[in-house]
């Protein structure tokens, strides 16, 4: 099969104004169960999450035969979330040395989103520091250098001072030479991306953008872009959503969808897309169709897929997650 290069190594994007040169896709650190859903959350999400558990059967042969198409294709970026990722990422990379210098993404386990109540530990430096180098041993790396930080809108609205100390906790892991770069990232919508975007702690944002997800487009990947960030994105298949919906649009084909969504992400060029697969093929194909241009019959496509009840009713909903309404207390 001919080489559908994402970047070659040699033109690599700039990533804001960071000073990294990184791949158009990052590859995703899922793997994935037969029926199509991604390993240890779909499978026990408590035990999955929890810091220090290791899953079994992560980085195996077919995940090295991902990583080396990886290679061939210069992907320079992979993003891994949870520690059964993280063991098996540094795993591979030991086994399977980079040809070019490589880029790691990835979060403190435990402390994003709604892991901990109001996000407290990440206030705390110790425990935040720890954290780091623990993932840091997992990865078996020197230094984060995209530390990826998901709040949910509780933590600025419990604390006033929320963001002003986690802005110097991690101006205090960059001094340590622990983190290179910091990632915003949420899922509390518009309102909690711009208080870390203006915060002045992130030299980055990582947000969803896909066909029936488009919010970010309005004000938080162009204020990003304005103050010289990097922009990533992800969840371009709406987390496996995207081929339901198909197939009641009478689209069954999810290669065709795929492709679809691919070139959709790519006209409003995002720095980044991470995606996921489950085999080295699926990834040679998300690298060439994240490549081709958009036609006339992509916008066919799109016509049919929006018409169906689910895809309108999968806009609705991520618009009101980005955009919800006044409320109070939102801990569950």
């Amino acid at each position: 099969m001919p080489n559908a290069s994402v970047r070659s190594p040699q033109d690599w994007r700039p990533f804001g104004s960071t000073g990294l040169r990184l791949s158009a896709l990052a590859l995703g650190g899922h793997e994935y169960l037969a029926d199509g859903r991604s390993r240890g959350f779909n499978e026990d999400m408590k035990q999955a999450v929890s810091p220090g558990y290791v899953g079994s059967g992560y980085g195996g042969p077919k995940r090295k035969q991902v990583l080396a198409a990886a290679y061939d294709l210069g992907i320079n970026v992979f993003d891994v979330t949870i520690d059964s990722e993280k063991e098996a990422l540094g795993r591979n990379l030991r086994d399977m040395p980079p040809p070019y210098e490589i880029h790691v993404q990835t979060r403190p386990e435990g402390m994003c989103y709604s892991y901990d109540r109001n996000n407290r530990k990440l206030l705390d430096y110790a425990l935040l520091r720890a954290e780091v180098q623990r993932g840091l041993k997992l990865l078996g790396r020197d230094c984060i250098d995209l530390f990826n930080v998901g709040l949910l809108s509780w933590s600025i609205d419990h604390d006033p001072d929320y963001m002003s100390v986690l802005a110097e906790n991690l101006a205090r892991l960059k001094r340590e030479g622990l983190i290179r770069h910091a990632v915003a990232d949420s899922f509390s919508g518009e309102r909690l991306y711009l208080a870390m975007l203006r915060s002045g702690a992130f030299d980055a944002v990582n947000v969803d953008l896909n066909l029936g997800d488009a919010q970010a487009l309005q004000t938080v990947l162009p204020a990003a872009g304005g103050a010289g960030m990097g922009r990533i994105v992800r969840e371009a298949f709406f987390k496996g959503a995207l081929f339901r919906i198909g197939v009641e649009a009478g689209i069954g084909d999810k290669a065709v969808l795929a492709r679809l969504a691919l070139k959709w992400v790519a006209l409003h060029r995002p720095d980044v897309l991470i995606v996921g697969v489950d085999d080295a093929d699926q990834l040679r194909a998300n690298a060439a169709s994240f490549q081709s241009a958009w036609t006339s019959d992509d916008e066919v496509l799109l016509a049919r897929l929006r018409r169906v009840p689910a895809f309108r009713q999968y806009e609705t909903d991520k618009f009101l997650e980005f955009f919800p309404a006044p409320a109070g207390d939102e801990q569950p």
